[in-house]
């Protein structure tokens, strides 16, 4: 199999970079060139920002491909611009969406039958919403590839290399040990996919040909905030005291969930939305989702290796609470 990645040099890119050479498939790699593209791939340059200029090198290529693995989240021009270059020179366009395309909120068990955000157009430059961004893309793929289109609609994505914080900013706090603010209750119900599990279910669907739009996450409760922290606790060997906490308690003293204790969402509209979509299609087409200790233990591993210090997304904010709030919160 010939592979164009469109990315590829950091986490989900890079884990269906990775993934691809383990099966021994042919990989191009399609980057801006801030990070160095993995050994054993074929690599071309270019921003998908900058219009025809930045395509420019793909154009010229002159190359064919089985499969094109897109994970753009930006203006969803970029998407219809490269999606129409491609659309006779690959068999299949495998899209990484979000379930944020769906409109909010959506109910608990919601699959990929549910409303969708509007207002959305494919041609769509500059800043636009996140949920609007990926629904755009949704639509430029489509448009170009029709049934030779599929949508990876992800949810929380966590795993070795992620670069917008959230399970390193536990693993780091939990590994500085000491009573930790945990918030409640232990048993809320988690929906996520490690980004190595999704590489692998995008490689074998666009492989046996699926198209349209697939749930990809974890059933809710295949872990909970517990079974996450616990296991953070137990790989790290830190001297950590999860101190469990009301929701009321810490919404009332103005933490904010998902962003200053990240993963996490208190009952409600947003963890329903988050944490408690439906998976079945996506399992019933072969999504394994493997168990949180292995997530946990392998992401604290790649941590380590990088000295302690995960990579941060440009166009995202770092997450994690304040020490200091933190510790008064403890002080109660």
């Amino acid at each position: 199999m010939r592979l164009l990645m469109l990315g590829g040099t950091e986490f989900v890119g890079r884990a269906v970079t990775d993934a691809a050479l383990t099966r021994g498939w042919q990989v191009t790699v399609f980057h801006r060139g801030h990070h160095a593209p993995p050994p054993g791939v074929s690599a071309l340059r270019g921003d998908r920002t900058a219009g025809a200029a930045g395509i420019a090198a793909l154009a010229g290529s002159g190359a064919t491909w089985d499969l094109v693995v897109d994970t753009w989240s930006g203006a969803p021009a970029a998407v219809r611009d490269t999606a129409r270059l491609l659309a006779d020179r690959a068999g299949h366009y495998a899209y990484v969406s979000s379930r944020s395309v769906y409109a909010y909120p959506t109910p608990a068990g919601q699959g990929e039958d549910s409303p969708l955000v509007t207002g959305v157009s494919p041609d769509e430059d500059g800043d636009v919403p996140y949920g609007q961004a990926k629904r755009g893309g949704e639509l430029a793929a489509l448009d170009a590839f029709g049934d030779r289109a599929l949508l990876a609609r992800a949810g929380l994505i966590i795993g070795p290399g992620e670069n917008v914080g959230r399970l390193p900013w536990w693993l780091s706090r939990i590994a500085r040990g000491g009573p930790v603010l945990a918030p409640g209750p232990r048993t809320t119900a988690l929906q996520y996919v490690d980004a190595r599990d999704l590489a692998d279910w995008l490689l074998d669907a666009a492989g046996r040909g699926l198209n349209g739009p697939y749930d990809t996450v974890s059933r809710s409760g295949h872990a909970t905030m517990g079974e996450l922290l616990d296991a953070c606790v137990a790989t790290t060997g830190s001297d950590a005291e999860l101190r469990w906490t009301d929701p009321d308690v810490l919404l009332a003293a103005g933490v904010e969930p998902w962003s200053d204790l990240p993963i996490w969402l208190p009952p409600g509209e947003l963890h329903a939305t988050m944490h408690q979509g439906s998976h079945t299609k996506a399992h019933a087409a072969g999504l394994r989702c493997r168990p949180v200790g292995e997530t946990v233990a392998d992401t604290w591993a790649w941590l380590c290796e990088r000295g302690g210090l995960a990579p941060q997304r440009p166009d995202r904010p770092a997450v994690g609470l304040d020490p200091q709030v933190e510790a008064k919160l403890l002080a109660r």
